[in-house]
């Protein structure tokens, strides 16, 4: 632990938090005694409203902090502006909406530290710093700086939440003493910062004990400990994960209800009650990772008010003036109080588990929920408004001062990435794993549920759905099925009840409330009429009332799903759509914000005039983040302006897509085929749908457009055929040829034969890929026959329509371009270029802007063919080309000189008619508005008469660098190396003058910096050893201290370098490399792979070890080098500006 009395020391002490964020262990006291009063007083009062105001981000999207902050963010900063403040915003995360030049007044992107907040502060003296709109990353970054002094300094205070409070919250012992004085119950627990002191807890207690970390976000770290060896475990990385190393320990209240409060208070003390909700899971399950129903369907009146009074007891106590979200456990139903053994007896009917004084995933579920838009009245509570002051956006006549009613029932469904990682522990726990959620709203609790399954996009995934080893012969185990807590949960109990499992057994063995498990059963009573009875139009009624959807009513019934919508049809079945008006139609809503259902009355008529539909991209996952949701939100805005009304269809409650004003038109629906279509037939005049836009989804909306266009609906811009022919790849293949621009030779197979005559005549190694996914999903370099064979068998499922792609792998410098055509020209915003080699998913590279290291012939061959192909193809709006030029070197640094004489070819290897991940990132450095642009192209209007010429944007005087960033802290047993499959969560980006700069910034913002004269442990496959010569100089000469394996050591003891031996056999004898990473003794690790199994699982270690250490971890040569390159730059040296000061060159 460093001194806290030395301000420079704090300033510079190493991060280890989440990515992005400082770490604040040295601004809090390792003892946990009274605060002094000084910290108080270090926070400026503010005069009665700011002026100008300074909103943290809550930097990339990792598990546990995705796009709700992104829509938070956005709605406060419009919200202040109306209020006329001044509004500066600092975040390191281009794909975002909030960092849109026109959100806020002055935007940074840059790295989210102490220092950068500093020199921002310097800059811009605000009155006050908004932090509770960025997660835990803005209230950590605010504690920081105030400890620094840096609020006192520049005389800059805190709105919304005092200091003490996001003390008091955060801080485990200060939270127990507040919950005591106000005489509210909590579990009994304690709070401890040593093992030994764990350990003793332990035995005085008695396990299970629940195990959560101080200060951390996500339930990072933490766990429930059911035997001795989870407790060590947990308690130790609990300890590593806190800032403060500080855990608490609290006795397991497993198997009780879980029940949420979104509360809201202003300064004159009125609060009021948003919305509460309910998690299907019990206790156990971090809420992230929970089935969440809202409002609760549970609760007596009496609970309901019981916990809703405690709920504002503690808002007011803490004094917060904004949103807070208080967690309940609820004392269980009695035969779940029967199952659990219940050996003591609880002092109160509940507890207080947590509570968040910010805006957090369940607000934006809240409002979503209701249509209360949370993050906008809290930023005007934060500017001295009060409740009864602010307009309800909604309804337009009341004020926000009231509590919301809900006619409807709506239901939250995580999305977890496993269908990427199939080996990770699928075990949900209190770490959160989901990366994304869906929202559907229904009139009943069965009818959402269906609907939440289908909107999961689990590749057509249905309640229907079951594994096929559920089913043995003999009888019923429930113990063989996955009915703990885990992601296929939901589908277990589902095929539990259909194999004659009762209420009750299911209920004993997953302490889920019974009322829950009846709704299932009326849901399998459903199939089974389905499956017995003739399809009449009452039964059909009745099944689309309880939810399901034409492709099962087929598949129970033995139709086409098809035949089933003509069915439903005939017989005069379609669904209606309700208003979401925040007052159970007290008042008429003027936010037009819909769901479907069947029932009477249909609240949506179509809407008059030109209109478009934009089809959003659904949950966020790894392959398919909020880029997609950041196009779709430009698209609907592009639309509005030039006349076309935008109506907007998507599932995701996190994002600013759903906001209510994002769009003319909002329906919160499934993206699958029956939804959309039902909503184009809602909308259609004279027989006659609105166009969709279905260029920003994502692969999702591509999709679609095939169904779409058979079922003879427009779609505007590029055509069905023109997205498939770039989809299908013997009709690309055959395209590319007529043009004559080369790919790396390749084929579609369809069987294992095929595949080895492929691969022998076109060499290894080989890409190999199945056709029409995102992401990279299942992509894998394979180097011999044998791989290719394990491949094709156990990694994806190969059939005569769904062929594999194999591709002779190239290896060599990757680049990639955004384009716009509009069928005359074809403007290319600006050329990307990765640092790592083909061979890792652009997903997860790094990208420069402008592309620094390529020959202006290399330039004038990337344009040329991406013009060529735009033309010819027909694209009528985005399409990404990502190339691969190989020969000549395959990593290129501005440091080292180019040969440009040696010959290099430029191959396509793929091309998306969509719009791309990199969208946001090229708009913000070139201040091309691609999304916009593309919009008004596929209406029909030309660049030329936009203003923008064919060819290439001229390049900016700056650099920008994107980083990726993983949450693989988050998922256990799962193991990351870059590869052809994408993995990473989020991104960030840096930006400055030149390249040394921006990649410190970029490298600095995603927590993979280098710091000089640490230590460093090297693992390096024998393919690489040649190219990390000057790797090993760079470290050497920034006097870091370097660790190494075998054979890697044997390498820089050759080249006359100092270097520490460290076994990789973790059998024999220590230190080995995860000695050396636990304890401390390096900061980094460089470790590249090689395709062998053993080399693999050694690594494996490795890898792990420092992903649960917090420390970069390089699995790319390439990447390696840059990061070790950067190690010269001197924070000064680096610029702070806007995004619009560097684009003007100031």
């Amino acid at each position: 632990m460093i001194r806290s009395d030395s301000w420079l020391s704090r300033a510079v002490y190493s991060q280890k938090a989440q990515p992005g964020i400082t770490s604040i262990g040295t601004y809090l006291r390792p003892q946990m005694g009274p605060w002094p009063q000084s910290t108080a007083e270090r926070v400026a009062d503010i005069a009665d409203k700011p002026k100008k105001v300074l909103v943290i981000g809550s930097g990339p999207i990792v598990i546990g902090q995705a796009a709700e902050f992104d829509y938070a963010g956005t709605q406060a900063c419009k919200s202040l502006r109306e209020e006329g403040v001044t509004t500066v915003l600092v975040n390191s995360n281009p794909a975002t909406i909030m960092t849109d030049q026109g959100i806020a007044d002055r935007v940074y992107i840059e790295p989210l530290t102490v220092e950068v907040l500093e020199r921002i502060i310097e800059r811009e003296r605000p009155d006050g710093i908004l932090p509770t709109l960025g997660g835990q990353t803005g209230l950590n970054l605010a504690v920081a700086l105030a400890d620094a002094g840096v609020l006192e300094r520049y005389n800059v205070g805190l709105l919304g939440t005092p200091l003490e409070t996001i003390r008091r919250s955060e801080d485990r012992e200060y939270f127990r003493n507040f919950l005591h004085e106000i005489n509210e119950p909590e579990p009994e627990n304690e709070s401890v910062n040593t093992m030994e002191e764990a350990w003793a807890v332990a035995k005085r207690m008695g396990l299970p004990l629940v195990v959560r970390p101080a200060y951390t976000l996500g339930g990072s770290g933490g766990g429930i400990a059911n035997t001795e060896e989870e407790f060590e475990r947990f308690a130790r990385s609990g300890l590593a994960a806190s800032p403060i190393s500080q855990i608490l320990l609290e006795r397991s209240l497993v198997g009780w209800k879980e029940v949420e409060y979104e509360v809201m208070r202003d300064s004159a003390d009125n609060c009021i009650t948003i919305c509460n909700m309910e998690n299907l899971d019990p206790m156990g399950v971090h809420t992230g990772d929970s089935i969440v129903v809202a409002p609760s369907q549970t609760l007596s009146d009496q609970e309901y008010q019981m916990l809703r009074s405690a709920s504002l007891k503690i808002i007011r106590g803490l004094g917060i003036e904004g949103g807070c979200n208080v967690q309940f456990a609820m004392q269980p139903h009695p035969s779940v109080s029967k199952a659990l053994g219940q050996e003591w007896d609880p002092s109160s009917p509940y507890f207080v588990i947590e509570v968040n004084p910010r805006v957090s995933r369940s607000s934006a579920l809240a409002s979503k929920a209701t249509g209360y838009p949370i993050a906008r009245v809290a930023a005007k509570i934060a500017v001295g408004k009060k409740l009864d002051e602010i307009e309800n956006a909604v309804t337009k006549q009341t004020t926000a001062a009231f509590e919301p009613a809900l006619d409807y029932c709506v239901l939250k469904i995580p999305r977890w990435p496993f269908d990427k990682f199939p080996h990770g522990d699928r075990r949900t726990t209190t770490q959160m794993k989901a990366t994304g959620e869906v929202m559907v709203i229904e009139r009943s609790f069965e009818a959402a549920l269906q609907k939440g399954a289908r909107a999961l996009e689990l590749s057509g995934r249905t309640l229907l759905w079951e594994d096929p080893s559920w089913r043995t012969a003999g009888n019923l185990s429930l113990d063989d099925l996955p009915l703990g807590p885990n992601d296929e949960r939901l589908w277990a109990l589902m095929s539990a009840l259909r194999q004659g499992a009762s209420v009750e057994e299911l209920v004993a063995h997953t302490y889920i409330e019974p009322w829950f498990i009846n709704a299932l059963e009326r849901i399998v009573k459903m199939e089974r009429r389905l499956l017995g009875e003739e399809l009449t139009p009452s039964l059909l009624r009745s099944a689309k009332r309880i939810g399901f959807s034409d492709s099962q009513v087929g598949t129970l019934a033995d139709m086409l799903p098809e035949q089933v919508r003509n069915q439903r049809h005939e017989w005069g079945l379609r669904p209606v759509y309700k208003t979401v008006d925040t007052c159970a139609a007290e008042f008429e809503a003027v936010t037009p914000y819909y769901y479907s259902t069947y029932d009477q009355e249909n609240e949506a008529a179509p809407l008059e005039g030109k209109k478009a539909v934009v089809i959003g991209s659904g949950p966020i996952r790894i392959g398919q983040g909020i880029e997609f949701d950041y196009c779709s939100v430009h698209a609907a805005t592009a639309l509005s302006e030039a006349g076309v009304r935008s109506i907007m269809i998507n599932s995701n409650p996190e994002t600013v897509s759903t906001d209510f004003d994002a769009s003319d038109r909002l329906y919160f629906e499934p993206l699958d085929e029956e939804s959309v279509r039902d909503i184009l037939e809602n909308e259609e005049i004279d027989n006659e749908a609105p166009p969709s836009v279905v260029q920003f989804g994502g692969q999702t909306a591509i999709n679609l457009s095939q169904s779409l266009a058979r079922a003879g609906m427009p779609i505007l811009g590029s055509s069905a055929e023109v997205i498939d022919i770039a989809s299908d790849r013997h009709k690309f293949e055959d395209f590319l040829s007529r043009l004559g621009i080369p790919q790396p030779p390749g084929a579609a197979v369809t069987s294992v034969e095929e595949a080895l005559q492929v691969a022998q005549n076109i060499g290894y190694p080989a890409v190999v890929r199945p056709s029409y996914v995102l992401g990279g999903r299942a992509m894998e370099i394979v180097q011999n026959a044998t791989e290719l064979i394990y491949y094709l068998t156990a990694a994806v499922e190969m059939s005569p329509d769904k062929p594999v792609l194999i591709d002779r792998y190239l290896e060599g410098k990757e680049c990639e371009v955004d384009a716009i055509c509009d069928g005359e020209q074809v403007l290319i915003p600006g050329i990307m270029e990765h640092v790592e080699r083909a061979g890792v998913h652009s997903g997860d590279s790094m990208a420069i802007y402008p592309g620094l290291n390529l020959s202006p012939r290399e330039v004038d061959t990337i344009v040329d063919y991406t013009t060529r192909i735009g033309l010819e193809l027909g694209v009528k709006g985005l399409m990404n080309v990502q190339f691969v030029i190989h020969g000549g070197a395959a990593y290129r640094s501005p440091n080292t000189p180019q040969d440009d004489g040696a010959p290099t070819t430029i191959y396509i290897i793929e091309v998306n008619p969509r719009g791309s991940r990199t969208i946001p990132f090229i708009s913000k450095l070139t201040g091309v508005p691609v999304a916009k642009i593309a919009t008004r192209v596929m209406l029909g209007d030309t660049l030329k008469g936009l203003g923008y010429p064919g060819g290439l944007w001229p390049i900016q005087d700056l650099v920008g660098v994107k980083a990726p960033v993983f949450s693989m802290a988050k998922l256990v047993g799962v193991d990351w190396h870059l590869g052809p499959e994408m993995k990473s969560t989020g991104e960030v980006m840096g930006v400055d003058r030149n390249f040394q700069m921006a990649l410190t910034k970029a490298l600095m913002a995603a927590n993979l910096d280098l710091k000089p004269g640490t230590g460093i442990l090297l693992s390096i496959a024998d393919q690489h050893k040649a190219e990390a010569v000057s790797l090993v100089r760079n470290l050497n000469k920034a006097g870091c201290l370097l660790y190494a394996t075998e054979g890697t050591a044997a390498m820089i003891s050759a080249m006359g370098l100092p270097v520490n031996m460290t076994t990789k056999k973790l059998r024999e004898g220590h230190p080995n490399v995860v000695d050396v990473i636990e304890d401390g003794s390096v900061s980094a690790v460089v470790n590249t792979i090689s395709g062998s199994p053993e080399v693999m699982r050694d690594g494996f270690f490795i890898r792990r070890a420092a992903v649960e250490k917090h420390i970069p971890c390089f699995t790319s040569m390439d990447t390696a080098r840059a990061a070790a390159e950067s190690l010269s730059v001197e924070p000064v040296a680096y610029e702070i500006a806007t995004i619009t000061e560097y684009l003007e060159g100031r």
